[in-house]
């Protein structure tokens, strides 16, 4: 059993769709927070990566004052498992959210030119990933999660719902941005939602 045991993936930790949705309510609640709202909402809606987050320029998501609806990344993980060039498309709720998070940065008196960063610090500069990170940590207490996460969770977690909705392996490559397709199925076996609405439902 020990060597049958080490022999299998462990598919990614991810939150529950509970858990997603308990922290884009409690972020959008406040309006202090909706910045940090947008950041969750990139993560669970793109799959990008924090260093691709922090490195998102106005002028990626914003032309002509059109937020676009597909984003070529200028900076990205490279690597030889994955593409030369990556884009990512935004879902409608999300476009939605950049539009009126984009409106929310001029009413505030946020730089929009497009070479300026799309996420920035209290102190106006290019958001930090070690600052993701931390903001992540802070509003998983607030929402009350009963586990911690790391931010990488997030990106888990918007592959495994891509995964489960579509049934498509090939689909969450493209996705993922993942050059081999072996990489990319730890995301087909079944997620922490399966488990726990299969355990939910045992008699005891």
């Amino acid at each position: 059993m020990p060597a049958y045991v080490a022999s299998v993936a462990r598919p990614p930790r991810t939150l529950t769709d509970a858990e997603q949705a308990l922290l884009l309510k409690v972020t959008g609640a406040h309006r202090d927070g909706f910045r940090d709202h947008v950041i969750f909402a990139v993560a669970l809606g793109t799959g990008l990566r924090e260093h691709e987050i922090a490195w998102l320029n106005v002028g990626d998501v914003l032309a002509d004052d059109h937020v676009r609806r597909r984003i070529a990344l200028r900076v990205f993980k490279r690597s030889t498992d994955e593409p030369a060039a990556q884009e990512v498309f935004l879902p409608d709720s999300l476009w939605y959210k950049v539009a009126k998070f984009i409106g929310w940065k001029r009413a505030a008196g946020e730089n929009l030119e497009p070479d300026a960063p799309l996420f920035v610090s209290r102190l106006g500069r290019r958001i930090a990933t070690r600052s993701l990170r931390h903001l992540f940590r802070v509003w998983q207490e607030r929402a009350g999660f009963d586990r911690p996460f790391s931010f990488h969770a997030l990106r888990h977690s918007c592959l495994t719902n891509a995964y489960r909705r579509s049934h498509d392996i090939r689909l969450v490559q493209r996705l993922a941005r993942h050059k081999r397709v072996d990489t990319t199925t730890i995301y087909a076996g079944p997620s922490d939602e399966d488990v726990l609405q299969v355990v939910r439902e045992l008699p005891c």
